[in-house]
Formats: structure tokens, sequence, C-alpha cells
């Protein structure tokens, strides 16, 4: 922090730390804030009224943005025969087999998504300590474990989020740059709050939005009131 910390102080002080914004005004203020030479990322936290150690209140889904996250994701599909050239011609950056869990083993790490084919899950196991604490690991709960390919593999490229909440209750994720327009940032928002929502466990009491802030990839975190939410999803 040391490098930027005269301008992430300057940042800080345009946010009023006892307020809670509309997420408008949030956004507005973190492109005020924005300061770095690059298109920062736009991330949300949101904090949940549920205990994560319960599995019954786990917090755990996906949710493709309809503006995408700005970016170019990098997408490794392990298959075998036909289903290699499918997941391709869908545009997957890397396909195969044994050959890439052995490149994997080796050290190499250049894609950002995985995707199996369930045929290919005992070979992927074997690297599971390595894909695992990356969140790179294929996972037939959030759709990544699927012999349909091209839908899979689209919806990555098209901005789709994988996200869970943390043993704090606390959900992360990226939701587009600060170059994107409020509209295309609200929409994306709107996306995401809904998807969380929907998820909520019959199992998690009291309020279930506790908090929720949005902040750039180098900015400080602009809370926001979780009573606006209403206002983006209608």
């Amino acid at each position: 922090m040391a490098t930027h910390g005269k301008k992430y102080r300057a940042s800080r002080e345009k946010i009023d730390p006892a307020k809670r914004y509309t997420f408008q005004e949030a956004l507005q203020l973190a492109k005020e804030c924005s300061y770095a030479k690059f298109d920062e990322s736009l991330d949300i936290a949101v904090r949940l009224g549920v205990d994560p150690r319960h599995a019954d209140q786990m917090v755990r889904g996906t949710v493709v943005l309809p503006n995408g996250l700005g970016k170019t994701v990098r997408v490794l599909v392990f298959a075998k025969g036909e289903k290699v050239k499918e997941a391709l011609d869908a545009g997957a950056d890397y396909a195969g087999g044994d050959e890439l869990v052995e490149k994997i083993k080796e050290g190499w790490l250049d894609f950002d998504k995985t995707v199996a084919t369930p045929d290919m899950m005992g070979g992927v196991g074997k690297i599971g300590k390595v894909l695992g604490p990356r969140g790179l690991m294929p996972n037939a709960k959030l759709g990544t474990v699927t012999f349909d390919l091209q839908k899979v593999v689209n919806e990555i490229k098209a901005g789709k989020v994988d996200f869970r909440v943390e043993k704090t209750g606390i959900v992360h994720a990226t939701l587009g740059r600060v170059s994107f327009t409020e509209e295309k940032l609200i929409e994306n928002i709107s996306a995401f709050m809904e998807t969380i929502i929907r998820l909520k466990p019959t199992a998690a009491k009291g309020t279930y939005l506790k908090g929720i802030a949005i902040s750039t990839t180098m900015g400080p975190g602009i809370q926001v009131d979780p009573l606006a939410v209403k206002s983006v999803m209608s």
C-alpha cells in the first residue's frame, strides 16, 4: 500500500465511512476514486446472515453476467476423443486429456477456468491439490463437470461468475470493469444480487443481507445500503 498511499488516502477522503450509499452513488464514487493506470475491476462483497459451518446454510452458485467481465477468460477443458474438438470448436483455449494433467503437474497454470467431462475426473483428481486451492477445480455443482461442453464454455466466455460464501459469511465477486458504463454495472449487479437472494438457505434466520460494499482493485471499500438492492432489481 506504501506505493499508492497518497492516492489511496485521497480516494478515502471522498467517502463518508458512516454513510450507506445507493448503488448508483457508490458506482460514481468508485469511478472517481479509481486512480490506477490500468482498467480496474469492480468488486462486490456481500455479508450474509448465514453460518457456513452448517451445510444447510452454505451459499454457492454461478451467475452469467449480462455484460460480461470485460476481460478475456482463458478456459481449459479436460476431455478425450471427439470431446477435445468439441471443446476447441466451442472456444476453449486449451483442451486435452492426460497430457494436460501432466503439464499442470509440472507447474503450468496459464488458464483462468477449467471444465472437465465426467470421464476425465479420475485423472483430474490427481492434481486436485494444485487446482483446488486456486479455485480451479472442475465442480459438478457449478456445472463445470459436464459433457455439454459447448454450453458451459460459451457461458464462461460470456462472463459466468462462480461464487461461494467464505467462513466469515462474506461472498466476494468481480462484476465488471471501471470502464463499464454505470448502466452496464447496474445490470451486472442486479443479476448477481438476484442470484444471491434466490439462493437464500431456508435454514438462515434473521436478516439475510447484512452488509454490501463495492470497491475497485486498488480503491477503498464503499458501503452500500442493503435496502438499495430493491432499486436495482425493479
